[in-house]
């Protein structure tokens, strides 16, 4: 038997399968949350002209004085004429600074009688202190953003500030997940005691939504061969087909042999991590570009895992990202933690910020421990006992582990 894939190793199999989705433009508002699919570039210079950063006088290089006030020039107001020397102009913060004028002196720093004002506090230092150069920020034609970066408040606030309505993104991922099982129940209000409400559906519709999806679901399909496959045809017009349940190896194990028979082909099944391990990746060619399918098995913990490592990671590359795959941080464990086993283990955990401590409930069923939960402990494959104080590395669940 052929050794499971480690972590990485199955990553890196299932994002060479992604090709990045066709290219659209949209306007600012409905580019949040979605990836630039090319470098953003300024078309305009920001800001346009010397603006002063205070509210004060504008005056020439001679900073001692006196100095007739001739004018003003507002935010949005220019003033439209020239500065001397002996002369002064009243500055607001933003507005641009006038023909002539070398440096602004803060109003407290000054006294002011009719026209004439003196200088009572300090020049400013250096005497540009207080202007913002033309460019100061960006300069028209500066690479701004590179293809792939998340576009948040901030990157959108940037794109119109360098002239842009619209901005390039890929195209929305259609995302069908179908749940299976002939144990589980469409009602969690009845449900008969050989029966389990069908969760993990909403949970991985949930999940796939945190990014810019379209995602839907089918079922509960029962363990039947044609159920299944009749299932796969009605999501044929998505890009990413998850499975949950059915990827493993038992009489009732149905979605591999499926999938055979509906026209896909598996690229690799199992991978070693804990829990997890029953994991299924398939494509299937379309004249519109590969069909992924992610086969998930049906615990849900389990479940939750692997959709964080394979399912977001394969969704973010198909909307652009730079970095699909989420990264961990570490921190200092609270409390001690056993050696680790033969494969990979995530372990649920509550992180404060400072400390983590594992859930004493690991089983892959256990929903509360699971909810209780806001990261996965990573232990590497036969990793010592760790004690209370030692560093390890998690993985935030909040935002897919994606700042």
């Amino acid at each position: 038997m052929k050794p499971h894939l480690s972590l990485e190793e199955a990553q890196s199999r299932l994002l060479a399968l992604v090709e990045p989705l066709p290219i659209e433009r949209v306007d600012i508002d409905g580019a949040l949350g979605r990836f630039l699919a090319e470098p953003l570039r300024a078309h305009r210079s920001q800001p346009p002209a010397d603006l002063s950063a205070m509210d004060g006088y504008a005056v020439t290089a001679d900073l001692s004085g006196p100095w007739r006030v001739i004018g003003e020039s507002a935010a949005g107001h220019p003033y439209e004429g020239s500065v001397g020397a002996g002369e002064a102009v009243r500055i607001s913060t933003g507005a641009m600074l006038p023909e002539g004028a070398q440096a602004v002196i803060l109003q407290e720093d000054l006294a002011r009688e009719g026209q004439q004002i003196t200088l009572t506090g300090e020049a400013p230092e250096p005497s540009h202190r207080h202007i913002r150069r033309c460019g100061m920020d960006f300069a028209e034609g500066r690479e701004l953003l590179a293809a792939g970066t998340l576009i948040g408040p901030a990157q959108a606030a940037l794109g119109i500030a360098a002239g842009h309505r619209h901005l390039p993104v890929r195209r929305i991922p259609r995302v069908t997940v179908i749940d299976s099982g002939d144990e589980l129940s469409t009602d969690p209000e009845l449900c008969a005691s050989h029966q389990v409400p069908a969760s993990n559906g909403v949970m991985l519709v949930a999940m796939a939504r945190s990014l810019p999806v379209d995602a839907n679901r089918i079922g509960p399909v029962a363990d039947k061969l044609d159920d299944l496959i009749a299932a796969f045809e009605q999501a044929s017009d998505s890009d990413v087909i998850v499975t949950s349940g059915g990827a493993s190896v038992g009489d009732h194990d149905l979605v591999r042999p499926a999938l055979e028979a509906w026209g896909a082909q598996l690229d690799f099944w199992r991978v070693a991590i804990k829990p997890g391990k029953p994991l299924l990746v398939a494509t299937r060619q379309r004249a519109t570009g590969p069909q992924i399918i992610i086969g998930l098995p049906g615990n849900p913990v389990s479940s939750l895992v692997t959709a964080y490592h394979f399912l977001l990671p394969v969704l973010r590359a198909l909307l652009g990202a730079s970095r699909p795959i989420p990264q961990p941080v570490a921190t200092r464990l609270s409390a001690p933690l056993p050696a680790a086993g033969s494969r990979r283990e995530f372990l649920r955990g509550y992180w404060n910020g400072e400390t983590v401590c594992a859930n004493p409930l690991q089983d892959s069923g256990a929903l509360a421990s699971l909810a209780a939960s806001n990261v996965l402990i990573d232990r590497p494959i036969g990793a010592p006992a760790a004690n209370a104080g030692d560093v390890v590395e998690v993985f935030l669940l909040q935002n897919g582990g994606i700042a």
